[in-house]
């Protein structure tokens, strides 16, 4: 929550609804102060033996980061639990699990980002400190998102051949790359095939929406691996057309994703319609919003709940 506390309950305690329904207020769910809201939801596996293989990943909107065992939080009683402690001001924007062999991506309102090691940020024992600088922020800037990514080691070079490759071979244009698409090296060349197999198979897409609507995909290998507690590079080109952006997370190819904006209005699209671009362009319209409506939350449905849904339609 807002206030650095963890609550815990189970999914079938939740109510289900239309997408029309107001939904049960979690005041009436959880026992939340005056002025507390929930700032990060997080499912969590069903067998809790599991938990101690597993490390949980906090991140403020002020940039910083704390890592935990998971098992520190199977046991929360009704009233929750301290899960991270905060500055005046301050809330915990993310939440996910994750292991030795991830990345932690933080995202920024005005388009900056890092990329850097799980093992950067070293596990905490108690829960109640304020964890470790994640990203340095400027001014009137705030992180928006924390992802978590597959680690994977590739030097500068490779990185900017692989791209320009498999921008050829998806039939993207130079547009689509960006003005940043060969700051790491302009070497010539390419990847051998089994190099590149490795490096397609590993690759993940990440999803950027702005408040204005605007959005794209981008290849993962676009954000380049640094040290913990930088400025960061562009994640999306932001300004007047734009808006501050609103979310970045992983997207796989058949996923859907749900905007919602803050004049109720709701739209699902599938993923596959959004266009791959690089890491600094402006990406394209994904929701028409009205001229004073802002998209306020965008949430990935995966392929798997989208056929259990139209599954449950018919």
């Amino acid at each position: 929550s807002s206030r650095g506390q963890v609550y815990k309950t189970k999914v079938w305690r939740l109510p289900l609804a239309a997408p029309q329904a107001r939904g049960k207020a979690l005041v009436n769910m959880f026992p939340l102060e005056p002025g507390e809201r929930i700032t990060s939801i997080l499912p969590l596996p069903e067998d809790e033996e599991s938990w101690g293989t597993l490390d949980v990943m906090f991140a403020t909107t002020r940039g910083t980061v704390r890592r935990n065992k998971l098992s520190d939080f199977v046991q929360v009683n009704r009233n929750g639990k301290i899960a991270m402690k905060l500055d005046e001001g301050e809330g915990i924007v993310g939440v996910d699990t994750c292991t030795e062999n991830d990345d932690v991506l933080l995202t920024t309102a005005l388009g900056q980002c890092i990329r850097f090691a799980v093992p950067d940020v070293r596990v905490f024992k108690g829960r109640d400190s304020m964890g470790v600088r994640g990203i340095t922020l400027g001014d009137d800037d705030s992180v928006i998102s924390m992802a978590i990514l597959r680690h994977f080691e590739a030097a500068p070079d490779e990185r900017t051949l692989y791209l320009k490759q498999a921008r050829l071979m998806r039939g993207e244009t130079e547009a689509d790359a960006g003005s940043e698409a060969d700051e790491e090296t302009s070497g010539g060349g390419q990847l051998d095939m089994e190099r590149y197999s490795l490096m397609s198979a590993a690759e993940q897409f990440v999803l950027t929406v702005s408040e204005n609507g605007y959005g794209k995909r981008t290849s993962s290998f676009e954000y380049r691996i640094t040290g913990r507690g930088g400025k960061g590079i562009v994640a999306m080109s932001t300004g007047p057309r734009n808006g501050r952006l609103v979310a970045s997370f992983p997207v796989e190819h058949a996923d859907q994703i749900m905007l919602v904006t803050d004049g109720g209005q709701l739209i699902r699209c599938p993923v596959d319609g959004i266009r791959l671009a690089g890491r600094s362009t402006q990406g394209v319209i994904v929701f028409d919003t009205a001229e004073s409506e802002k998209v306020v939350s965008v949430e990935r449905i995966r392929e798997e709940e989208s056929d259990g849904e139209e599954e449950a339609e018919g």
